[in-house]
């Protein structure tokens, strides 16, 4: 097949679609398919398994958008599927305008992020699937019309799945395939005992200020933040703030493999998110034989389960987080025994298995 892939953040950039990018178009170009990334970006793209193409963020928004857009439809013309893991409007012009199927890859509701990410909605992820105002349909609207263009839509979680069916799309075209665990053998960096790691983007998705606020409460634990994004100073702030900034250290962005090193010398990978779909930090940490200590929001209770591969804590309870880190660090025997089923918990998440599944739903819009 010739794919145009289309995806909003490629390393150095760092989270969860910056992750599966490179990793699917490697290997949709090792079983010999001819791959083109599109993305945005703040310069050169740091792994290249295919052709990148990157569109400069110095634009304003929907002028880079745009030209997003107009470069995917004169790719898509000589394409056989347009695949996206974000910028679906992109993706649905591109696919209309050259006639080649698409498939979408939905990691969460886009009109959700959008309307966080404008100021218009500061509920949860299930209650913006209630009416709101004019801009906040129109959002909506857009964000399924773009939608319905797809010959298929890839959710990770049967969480997502419920939430796409309030959509008005044809729920026979979405499917539940999980985010693969990494094939990687990593060499654990050595950390101070009761040492947690977050990896992701310091977002306010992830709710990081809670975790701030349960590491200050447990005097002996650390926390080790790997990651950079927009709320980045003003955790730097909390920290500060906290009386445990000799107990918190930002690390910013790394290699995967660097990130992975410091997640397996940790005592539990840490995500306090407030809402999640199916984080990749979560699965690698197990992964990697690492516990989880995690907010029971979205699709991370059909990755991390209590008292078998990690701890789960309510949405925003700093009390239950903090109380949670205390135990994996005190109580005799537990961190060992929840390390034990970690990587078990994650074996069917195989990448082979997982993206041979995600191929062949590919070849199979394409081939309609």
């Amino acid at each position: 097949m010739r794919i145009v892939f289309l995806t909003g953040i490629w390393p150095p950039d760092v989270g969860g679609p910056a992750t599966h990018g490179p990793e699917f178009s490697r290997f949709l170009v090792e079983r010999g398919h001819r791959v083109v990334v599109l993305t945005m970006g703040d310069g050169e793209p740091a792994v290249t398994p295919c052709k990148v193409v990157v569109v400069s963020r110095r634009s304003p928004f929907p002028v880079r958008y745009g030209r997003l857009a107009i470069g995917a439809a004169r790719w898509a013309r000589t394409a056989d599927l347009v695949y996206a893991t974000a910028t679906y409007a992109a993706a649905s012009f591109a696919s209309s305008l050259s006639r080649t199927p698409f498939v979408a890859k939905l990691v969460s509701d886009p009109a959700y992020e959008r309307a966080r990410r404008y100021g218009l909605f500061d509920g949860t992820l299930e209650e913006f699937q209630e009416p709101g105002g004019a801009r906040i349909e129109a959002l909506k609207r857009a964000r399924s019309q773009a939608l319905r263009r797809a010959g298929a839509i890839v959710v990770p979680s049967a969480y997502l799945a419920a939430i796409t069916s309030t959509w008005g799309l044809d729920r026979s075209r979405v499917s539940v395939l999980p985010n693969p665990a990494p094939d990687i053998d990593v060499v654990a960096e050595p950390l101070e005992p009761g040492t947690f790691v977050f990896v992701g983007r310091l977002t306010s998705a992830k709710a990081l200020d809670v975790a701030i606020a349960a590491i200050a409460r447990v005097p002996r634990a650390r926390l080790v933040l790997v990651g950079d994004g927009p709320d980045r100073d003003w955790l730097e702030g909390l920290v500060r703030e906290s009386g445990a900034s000799d107990r918190i250290e930002f690390r910013g962005s790394l290699p995967r493999e660097d990130a992975l090193a410091v997640v397996a010398g940790s005592a539990a990978g840490l995500l306090t998110s407030a809402w999640e779909n199916f984080p990749h930090s979560a699965v690698e940490a197990l992964a990697v034989g690492v516990p989880v200590v995690a907010t029971a929001v979205g699709g991370v209770p059909e990755i991390v389960h209590d008292g078998v591969n990690g701890l789960l804590a309510p949405v925003g309870d700093i009390d239950a987080v903090a109380s949670a880190i205390e135990r994996i660090m005190t109580e005799p025997g537990l961190r060992d025994r929840l390390a034990a089923g970690s990587r078990p918990s994650i074996a069917r998440f195989s990448l082979p298995q997982v993206y041979g599944r995600l191929e062949a739903v590919l070849a199979t819009v394409a081939d309609a």
